[in-house]
């Protein structure tokens, strides 16, 4: 029998949406506002599931503060407060759409979880939209 666990975490981070290769008012009629020169931010919401079997030892897959560890080291700081743009080595030379960022977390988190597999990213934009990547 397998069981997932998910652990939810945020944080802040602000990007601009914009190809170097469209001109001003192709960037505008693509990306819209989010083409804004001056960028804009998030709140995001983070949420990641880990599968796998329950260790009788412990009764855990991965024990919740071992996850939010590798969470917290491998994206969480790296990105909190940051110009997605900019400042995170990651998501240099990409687009920083949240799909991609999702996707680049998946990257880094893939087989960093002894004892269970990473099955499901879910990141939050906003309340309204949100990104998943799934094995």
């Amino acid at each position: 029998m397998k069981t997932t666990i998910t652990k939810r975490v945020t944080f802040c981070a602000g990007h601009r949406l914009f190809n170097p290769q469209f001109s001003d008012e192709k960037n505008l009629i693509v990306f819209g506002e989010c083409a804004n020169p001056n960028g804009h931010g998030h709140n995001y919401v983070l949420e990641v599931s880990v599968t796998g079997a329950v260790d009788p030892e412990t009764g855990m897959i991965i024990s919740l503060k071992d996850l939010k560890a590798v969470i917290d080291s491998e994206i969480v700081s790296r990105i909190d407060h940051k110009n997605l743009n900019l400042d995170v080595d990651f998501l240099r030379g990409l687009i920083p759409t949240t799909e991609t960022l999702a996707n680049k977390i998946w990257e880094i988190l893939d087989a960093r979880f002894a004892g269970g597999m990473l099955t499901r990213i879910v990141l939050w934009e906003s309340e309204n939209n949100r990104f998943e990547v799934t094995r």
